[in-house]
């Protein structure tokens, strides 16, 4: 499989997770509608509710991300020539303005990027990458991070985040109305199956709506590996440098639920979640991924 198919493939499936999130909230209206009798006020109340959540994030998550990790900004190429030249000449290559640049005093091997477009983005990168990483790996390392804020997938996310949000507020919504009789019809057609399968879709919905979002993220991970190898045309020096973070089972010290999505591998031990609710794929698949461009 060559890196432009890997490319096409992760692309198409963004799309296809998110086409189906929309399929959910539709037949979650729809049977909040039609089996249950509450109308399209708390479904807007929902939209704008996730809506606004999602904006604040989008415009201030990076800082929020940044200040949370620990991350000290590199001021100009003289504070660290080898940082900020490699991420300077990955930039030019891929075509982007030259991201701010953090360094996280940190001994494990790790990096992310946020912000939400390439003119409002910033790339950290931990002490231990640094450290141990060769040129090479270091450079794969970057330019898979410079790839997700090529590929707009702060925005991406967000989008999903909104998804996610409006699922979540709308059947809890639904959940404590029906717990408090609320929201009924004088017709009520609640006896039938369909029904039953509506209030199934409710209580699961919320579940399905999670996975789609960590699928989506995972996929996302596996562009900005192909994307990175597009850069360096190297793809052996990102696979490396993830060998090295496998062999690891180092947590960084200020790990956060909110901001591990962004990093290009689990900011916690490597034990602590289970691979179907992780953000991350598992490392030895995206490295066999990258061994067959």
């Amino acid at each position: 499989m060559t890196v432009y198919t890997h490319i096409a493939e992760n692309k198409r499936r963004t799309v296809i997770f998110i086409l189906v999130y929309i399929v959910l909230i539709t037949a979650v209206v729809y049977f909040a509608r039609e089996f249950y009798g509450f109308d399209y006020g708390f479904v807007a109340i929902a939209a704008i509710f996730s809506i606004i959540m999602s904006f604040i994030g989008y415009y201030a998550g990076d800082k929020v991300a940044l200040a949370s990790s620990g991350a000290k900004q590199v001021e100009g190429r003289d504070a660290n020539p080898y940082i900020y030249n490699m991420v300077e000449n990955l930039s030019i290559t891929a075509g982007l303005p030259i991201p701010k640049v953090y360094i996280i005093n940190d001994p494990a091997i790790n990096a992310f990027a946020t912000g939400r477009d390439p003119k409002h983005s910033s790339v950290a990168v931990t002490t231990g990458a640094i450290e141990k990483l060769e040129n090479e790996e270091l450079e794969g390392v970057l330019a898979h991070e410079l790839s997700h804020v090529g590929n707009y997938d702060i925005r991406v996310m967000t989008i999903v985040v909104v998804m996610v949000g409006i699922i979540s507020i709308i059947t809890d919504m639904l959940m404590r109305g029906m717990l408090f009789g609320g929201g009924g019809r004088d017709n009520n057609k609640g006896g039938g199956p369909l029904a039953l399968v509506g209030i199934v879709l409710i209580i699961l919905s919320p579940i399905v709506a999670e996975l789609i979002k960590l699928s989506i993220s995972r996929k996302r991970e596996y562009l900005a590996d192909a994307s990175g190898v597009l850069l360096t045309r190297y793809p052996d020096g990102l696979a490396k440098a993830l060998e090295k973070i496998s062999l690891e089972n180092r947590p960084m010290a200020r790990a956060s639920n909110a901001t591990a999505h962004l990093f290009i591998s689990s900011p916690f031990s490597k034990k602590k979640f289970a691979s179907l609710f992780s953000t991350h794929p598992p490392i030895e698949d995206r490295i066999k991924k990258l061994r067959g461009m």
